[in-house]
């Protein structure tokens, strides 16, 4: 890739740092990757091309933001702290053409579509490691118009974001993205190619949207999820009565979707959690 001929090294991100006064936040999740075979392999595997338009969340010192430059349409770079979203141009002008690239200082929670000119239709990031969740569920609700994703997390919130029923790991994350999404673990990545070095490793998870997902069911499912696992030891039947069903409409839920009321929130699949929403909504309809 011919942008990682430009790529910031190690020494430049230190400097950078520097310069700005910039001590990385752990809070902020500011790990810069500072190695180029990393980012070839972030964009290899993000299958972008030349006419994707990329949503990067939280480019900090830009490392990732010149290859996704070199390899796709447009990138659109969301960053919160005011110090790398100013500087974030001038890094780059030196390296790489920045004509098609648009800088947003804000927190990407609070962003929407309105927002920006362009419909993105990749978000590819290195996402802080305790914001990554609600960071990946916000851009698949908001950004309709993204279907693929490839994302860089803790290898740990990876796995729960793959993870099956009945896996130790499985969880509300779990459920919640793989409704929207079908997710593969892809890869792994060494906690020695970022600055500072985080205590834990990394690993890409790529996604891509469901399509034909019901859009009023979407509420329902996440209801649902949150109620189950609310209590991850206790049974369904306890759980979900938090949702405010009468007793009657509680044992008409589990006799339409013929889900076992003993079964524990872990014990059901996906799918489960769509089949209990669609008979959930024929309840609450009637």
């Amino acid at each position: 890739m011919e942008a990682l001929n430009k790529f910031i090294s190690a020494s430049e991100v230190r400097d950078l740092a520097k310069e700005l006064n910039l001590k990385p936040s752990k809070k902020m999740g500011q790990n810069f990757v500072i190695d180029p075979n990393s980012i070839e392999k972030i964009i290899r595997h993000s299958q972008i091309d030349s006419n994707d338009v990329v949503l990067e969340v939280g480019p900090g010192l830009g490392s990732l933001t010149i290859g996704l430059l070199a390899a796709s349409r447009q990138v659109i770079a969301v960053e919160l702290d005011s110090r790398l979203a100013n500087k974030l141009t001038s890094t780059l002008q030196s390296k790489v053409l920045i004509e098609d690239l648009e800088v947003i200082n804000k927190d990407f929670l609070d962003l929407k579509q309105s927002d920006i000119a362009s419909k993105p239709t990749a978000l590819v990031a290195n996402l802080p490691y305790n914001l990554a969740v609600p960071i990946l569920i916000h851009a698949l609700l908001e950004f309709e118009s993204i279907d693929k994703y490839l994302i860089m997390v803790q290898a740990e919130v990876a796995m729960r974001i793959c993870a099956a029923a009945n896996s130790r790991v499985y969880g509300i994350p779990s459920v919640k993205i793989q409704y929207l999404t079908q997710a593969k673990y892809v890869a792994e990545i060494s906690r020695k190619v970022f600055w500072p070095e985080p205590n834990v490793d990394s690993a890409l998870v790529r996604l891509e949207r469901r399509q034909n997902l019901d859009r009023e069911l979407q509420p329902l499912v996440f209801q649902l999820v949150e109620a189950a696992f609310s209590q991850r030891r206790k049974m369904l039947r306890s759980t979900l009565k938090q949702l405010g069903l009468s007793s009657a409409d509680l044992a008409r839920l589990f006799e339409l979707s013929k889900i076992n009321p003993q079964y524990r929130a872990e014990q059901l699949s996906v799918a489960d959690y769509e089949n209990l929403a669609r008979c959930l909504l024929v309840i609450l309809k009637h």
